[in-house]
Parts: structure tokens; sequence; C-alpha cells
């Protein structure tokens, strides 16, 4: 069964999920930037077992995995990690609607119908 948020559980909830999203955001901009090392490391991993490079990616990769269960773990849907885009499951109306928010935003302001997306946010 989803979690349903209030607009004041959801706005206290970010004060935990801000710093995550930030770590978030700031690993996975540490792995973009390791792209362009990355992809010869590891056609020649593949032949010889090893690689600093590969290893800081692998390192990235397990820390970026660990954020994204702790930010979903609270009840809250990573939506872009590109962006660090949440929705929080609520009720409006007696339907239910996500609460979103971006990371940046400084709180809660904007709500969607289920299947409407980021283009269908509507400010509160």
């Amino acid at each position: 069964m989803p979690r349903y948020f209030t607009l004041d559980e959801a706005n206290a909830l970010l004060g935990e999920l801000r710093p995550l999203i930030a770590k978030m955001l700031q690993v996975r901009q540490e792995l973009l930037d390791l792209q362009p090392e990355l992809e010869p490391v590891l056609r020649k991993v593949l032949g010889n077992g090893g690689n600093q490079v590969a290893s800081q990616a692998a390192v990235y990769f397990e820390e970026l995995g660990e954020l994204v269960d702790r930010i979903q773990a609270s009840g809250v849907e990573l939506k872009d990690i590109n962006s660090g885009l949440l929705d929080f499951r609520s009720l409006r109306g007696g339907r239910e609607v996500y609460l979103c928010w971006r990371y940046g935003e400084d709180k809660i302001s904007f709500w969607h119908d289920i299947d409407a997306g980021f283009a269908g946010r509507q400010p509160l």
C-alpha cells in the first residue's frame, strides 16, 4: 500500500531528503565526469581485470544506488535522477495525486495528477 503524504508531512521530509538529493546529484556528476575516461578503460578492463578509473566508477555506482534506496525508502518516488525530481503521493479532493518537488525549490508548491507527469504540474 502506498504511503500518502499531507503537504506539511512532505515539506517536513524535505529537510531529510535535500542532503540526499544533493549528494545523489554530486555523485551523478562525478560519474559523468569520468565518462570520457571510462569507455576505453572498460574495454581494457575486460581483458586484464582491473583499473583505478573503473574501480572509482564502481564505488560511485554503489553510492548512487544506496542514495536512491534511502530516498525511496521514505515512501517518496524519485522521478528524475538528473534533476532531483520527487513525487509525494497524496490525496486531493478525494483522489490520488502527486505533490511535486524538484531540487532547488524552497518547498513543495506544485501538484499533478498521477498520470500527468511533470508537464502537468499545477500550483497548489
